[in-house]
């Protein structure tokens, strides 16, 4: 059963039934069919995902099913079940939505995409013009514009440009109904559903961003408050230290979560700020023209942030000490204080009994226009980061060794690293795979190749015809094991030196693992073809539990831990920056670290 507390405007979407139009304290919302179907699988009913804007709600199901509330329908109608399957993420602006699609396709339906039919989603994907760039990993909304991240690292804008947030003049392109291309080599997009603003961050962890300026909510600087408009994209000076993890943008101001990593302390999250100091929906009570921290006495030294959300003016904020904090407008009573009044400084709000407090990280915080959302999602899927992974690197041709041909005598291609541990060993099913793609139309042929790289059942028909070549039981972890264990020397292809010893990695698995080593190899400008880096920092104990982690996800049974590799291990991870699953490898060096002191302990004894 979902958890899942709303409080704010209920008038116009009526999310809740028989309750007022303003919430203004948490309470439990349940979809009204929530007690039937009592035999579903469990994905079929948790949430993964929820995002609102002004005119819609939508909620996201791990089985990648989806259901929406509209604004302008009447409460009879809602919720409405959304007819597209395999979605991955949903992202709602202020007046649009779209939908990331597992296959890599983006629906949106909008007022400034398509103005003909505002209920019917298209796929704005397939309207960008170069076809080799069309496969989309990450959507995010703004107000009345929407920004597509494509799988060779190029971002795409779509709709409004009034405020330049598409990165190019407004007087001379008001608004697009086709995605245009803003920018390349970029890692991450940040904007907010209420905003004219955006942000870009590239491979090479700069900060470019652009769009409406008149409120100082692009952390240019004082100088810069008086440009109204940044028509182009322009890089950021003057970021706090630390690894980015997120920006969320207001009307009129920005939000920013910065990781500070630490080699005698816990990585720690700090939120800094800037935009209009009115309503403080940004943490302050004057105006800020570049990223300051928000300081607050709830921020104690033992807390950390989880997660956090930005509406219109206001802010959500969740800590590792089970602590909401909210502060900014609250009109609608969005920041659930039992009133309506606007909060100027951050306070702490009493939250409802949790059914699974213990394990407060599962939980997640979600900001519409005038009302807010906390819910529970638990890492259920099978669809891991290492598999997302996967899935990105058939997307990118750079390292395809292997090549197939469809029945139109179209070309596809592989990795024979990844196929080689994908495919039964017992015989050469490389030959098999042919003669199935043989007989397939490109399309069904990159969903057979997506089925076999992220182990998931994308497409049952075509399933049920690959399935005796594939190691379905096979899970991914153990496959990389396998690499690691059994792998010929040849197909390793990067050198990490350390001291006076060198290793090797296939340059496939670093990316999967790294990010300084997916930025490092996928750079279109880097040339790193005989790079060696040194690690002499780490012991050789501490450079091995890096080598089994990265392709095993796992820490070695017989690797005892000290008190000196795990303080190695914290500068290790911000050197490798490690792509981190839950539970991560530092939190398991910790736990296998007090395992063993009480196991002495009991020896002593």
């Amino acid at each position: 059963m979902n958890e899942i507390l709303f409080f704010g405007d209920n008038e116009e979407l009526k999310l809740i039934k028989n309750e007022p139009y303003q919430i203004t304290k948490p309470i439990q919302f349940k979809f009204e069919n929530e007690n039937e179907n009592e035999n579903e699988n469990e994905n079929e009913k948790q949430i993964k995902q929820i995002s609102s804007g002004s005119y819609s709600t939508i909620f996201l199901f791990k089985n990648g099913k989806a259901i929406e509330y509209l604004k302008e329908n009447d409460s009879k109608q809602n919720p409405s079940k959304i007819q597209i399957e395999n979605i991955q993420k949903v992202t709602v602006g202020y007046q649009n939505e779209a939908i990331l699609t597992i296959e890599g396709n983006v629906f949106a339906k909008g007022k400034d995409i398509n103005p003909k039919n505002l209920n019917e989603f298209i796929n704005i994907s397939s309207l960008i013009e170069d076809k080799n760039d069309r496969i989309i990993e990450d959507i995010v909304s703004g107000s009345n514009s929407i920004y597509l991240l494509t799988s060779n690292q190029n971002v795409y804008g779509i709709g409004s440009n009034e405020s330049s947030q598409l990165g190019v003049d407004s007087n001379a392109l008001p608004k697009t109904e086709k995605p245009i291309l803003m920018m390349k080599n970029v890692s991450k997009i940040f904007s907010g559903n209420c905003s004219n603003h955006v942000f870009l961050l590239n491979s090479n962890k700069e900060l470019f961003g652009c769009g409406d300026n008149r409120y100082g909510q692009l952390g240019l600087g004082k100088s810069r408050k008086k440009e109204s408009k940044i028509q182009k994209l322009t890089k950021i000076q003057n970021i706090p230290k630390g690894k980015i993890i997120d920006i969320q943008c207001g009307c009129t101001h920005s939000i920013m979560l910065i990781e500070n990593q630490n080699q005698n302390q816990n990585p720690k999250r700090k939120l800094y700020s800037c935009g209009y100091w009115r309503y403080n929906g940004f943490g302050k009570n004057q105006d800020t023209y570049e990223f300051t921290e928000i300081k607050s006495s709830l921020f104690e030294n033992d807390d950390n942030i989880l997660d956090f959300s930005v509406g219109f003016i206001d802010t959500l904020i969740l800590t590792s000490n089970s602590k909401l904090i909210v502060f900014g407008y609250n009109y609608y009573g969005q920041l659930g204080t039992g009133n309506t009044k606007n909060q100027s400084i951050p306070i702490q709000i009493e939250l409802p009994k949790l059914r699974f407090n213990e394990d407060i990280s599962n939980y997640h915080v979600s900001c519409g226009y005038s009302k807010s959302f906390i819910y529970y999602s638990p890492f259920l899927s099978s669809f891991s980061n290492l598999e997302e992974d996967l899935i990105k690197l058939f997307r990118r041709k750079e390292f395809c060794d292997i090549s197939f041909k469809t029945k139109n005598g179209e070309i596809i291609e592989a990795h024979k690293l990844i196929l080689k541990y994908r495919l039964n060993q017992n015989q050469n099913q490389n030959e098999k795979l042919q003669e199935i793609i043989s007989k397939k139309s490109i399309k069904e042929s990159n969903q057979i190749f997506e089925i076999i790289y992220s182990n998931r059942i994308i497409n049952p028909k075509l399933y049920s015809e690959i399935k005796e070549i594939i190691n379905s039981n096979e899970k991914i972890e153990e496959t990389m094991k396998k690499i690691y264990l059994n792998e010929n020397e040849n197909e390793k292809d990067f050198i990490i030196e350390r001291k006076e010893k060198q290793y090797k990695f296939p340059k496939l698995i670093l990316i999967m693992r790294s990010e300084l080593y997916r930025g490092m190899f996928l750079s279109v400008t880097n040339d790193t073809s005989n790079k060696v880096t040194d690690y002499s920092e780490l012991s050789n104990k501490s450079f091995q539990i890096f080598e089994y982690w990265i392709y095993s996800n796992q820490i070695k049974d017989d690797i005892e831990i000290t008190q000196e590799i795990i303080n190695e291990i914290k500068i290790g991870i911000d050197y490798f920056q490690l792509n981190q699953t839950n539970p991560n490898l530092f939190d398991l060096l910790i736990r296998k670290f007090n395992n063993q002191k009480k196991k002495n302990d009991c020896l002593i004894f």
